[in-house]
């Protein structure tokens, strides 16, 4: 029997009761009754480039920040271990970032640090988001790295003494003669000497490997030589790999100077 409009019941449907039909009967009648769902609407190509730009500053900055940075050499102090001359296509150099976490600097490590004031004639390194932008920009020759920065080879460590010269021309720590195959003297240059220098504790001594061209902790030395030292703390990290040009892939020396001294 039908009352207005009300369909009648199928006879499967009055031969069971509702706890009867079990879970599968109740599953299909109320998904019959759900509207079908609507496609995702696929996202513009140029949003999806824009998150992928966005994540891969982000990762680079995080990277950069806290494991490895990539440096560009900005002078010749560093020649011919490192290429910064203004007639060459400058070097970028990967930094590690992690090493120092656990212990200092050692002599014959090529380092990264910031300058200290006497460095830098006070200037201030910039603030994160400047400096990072401009060390990114300098990764792709779009600027100038940021200044404040410097690359040096450590000499001699916290509580020696640094000289130059002996008989032969060549720097003394602790007394001793440093072997130092790295070092740029062309044609019969000498070592500019300098005066008798204690390392303080928790400084390094930096030379440049291209030793007579290089504004390092002989240059600083202000308002005492030993104030050329830089505090330990201020380095970045340690130069690993020569990464760009292609050309010159290469590890970077970290030849101990001192050997069993």
């Amino acid at each position: 029997m039908r009352i207005g409009n009300t369909p009648e019941p199928s006879e499967e449907t009055q031969r069971y009761s509702p706890a009867e039909r079990g879970p599968e009967w109740a599953t299909s009648e109320r998904s019959s009754s759900k509207p079908p769902k609507k496609p995702k609407k696929k996202q513009p190509f140029w949003r999806e480039l824009l998150v992928i730009a966005v994540v891969a500053v982000v990762l680079t900055t995080v990277i950069q920040t806290f494991i490895a940075r990539v440096f560009v050499i900005p002078s010749a102090s560093m020649e011919t271990t490192l290429h910064g001359c203004s007639e060459c296509v400058n070097d970028k150099v990967l930094v590690d970032k992690i090493t120092y976490l656990f212990g200092d600097p050692k002599p014959g490590d090529v380092v990264v640090f910031r300058g200290p004031p006497n460095w830098t004639g006070g200037q201030e390194p910039p603030n994160f988001f400047v400096g990072t932008v401009q060390d990114l920009g300098s990764m792709v020759n779009l600027s100038e790295p940021s200044g404040t920065d410097f690359i040096k080879r450590v000499i001699a460590v916290g509580g020696q003494t640094v000289e130059c010269c002996d008989e032969q021309g060549r720097v003394l720590v602790d007394g001793k003669p440093l072997d130092e195959p790295y070092l740029n003297l062309p044609g019969e240059q000498k070592q500019e000497p300098f005066d008798k220098v204690t390392v303080p504790e928790g400084r390094i001594w930096v030379m440049g490997d291209n030793r007579n061209n290089s504004a390092d902790s002989r240059r600083h030395g202000d308002p005492t030589p030993a104030d050329g030292a830089v505090p330990i703390s201020n380095v970045v990290g340690k130069a690993r790999v020569i990464v760009m040009p292609v050309s010159r892939w290469q590890t970077i020396s970290d030849h101990n100077p001192q050997g069993g001294n």
